[in-house]
């Protein structure tokens, strides 16, 4: 299940945009594979190879490209061109968030539900607002949410809410058994959590800027 990344031109601000959206949701791209479309870039474009480079220094892990011209040197040692990438992804992601560039968050978001589990690989994403997922989150799954999430059964891979910049996200679930809650770029890992509320309905939210969490039942 791989992202796509689509740089544009000028790139220094593209990259800096990038960089601002990693520092509200540092986890974002852990462990996620990038496919890298090129396809925006003109066929002069210098250094190719060093833009790649740059995104490997952000922990960014790239598994391939798309739209390389066949002039630019250092390109293929990262995989080289691959088909099919973006049809892979169970959600489809907006190209303003793909290029680092996130939109306004909406006065009203609307909620996104999802009516079945969540399986292992999937990642659902709606920076627009809530989403709610009737049904289990499983290991290596992630939700990503501008707004709150709420799950009505266990959550045991990563929920990352507010990632528009939203401080008063919440994130619900009815058994806790995550690997990782982030709200606003503020996140606490399985090995971080009170081992007392595994297992059990919790809430977690921000105060100031320390991750709550606290038992529902």
């Amino acid at each position: 299940m791989a992202l796509v990344l689509t740089p544009e031109q000028p790139l220094a601000d593209w990259l800096a945009a990038l960089d601002a959206q990693i520092a509200r949701a540092p986890a974002f791209f852990d462990s996620r594979p990038v496919l890298l479309d090129l396809a925006a870039l003109p066929r002069e474009q210098p250094d190719v190879a060093g833009l790649i480079a740059k995104l490997a220094e952000r922990g960014i892990r790239i598994i391939g490209t798309e739209g390389a011209h066949p002039s630019w040197k250092g390109v293929e040692k990262w995989g080289g061109p691959i088909t099919g990438g973006k049809g892979g992804r169970p959600v489809e992601v907006p190209d303003e968030r793909i290029s680092g560039v996130l939109p306004p968050q909406a006065a009203e978001p609307a909620s996104l539900i999802i009516e079945q589990p969540v399986r292992s690989g999937q990642s659902i994403v709606h920076e627009a607002g809530d989403i709610t997922i009737i049904g289990a989150v499983a290991w290596g799954a992630e939700i990503i949410a501008g707004g709150s999430i709420h799950v009505y059964g266990a959550l045991r891979g990563r929920a990352i809410a507010g990632l528009s910049g939203n401080k008063g996200a919440r994130i619900f679930c009815r058994k806790l058994e995550a690997e990782l809650l982030a709200i606003d770029g503020f996140y606490k890992t399985a090995e971080d959590m009170d081992r007392a509320l595994f297992g059990r309905a919790v809430q977690a939210w921000l105060d100031g800027e320390a991750l709550m969490m606290a038992a529902l039942d």
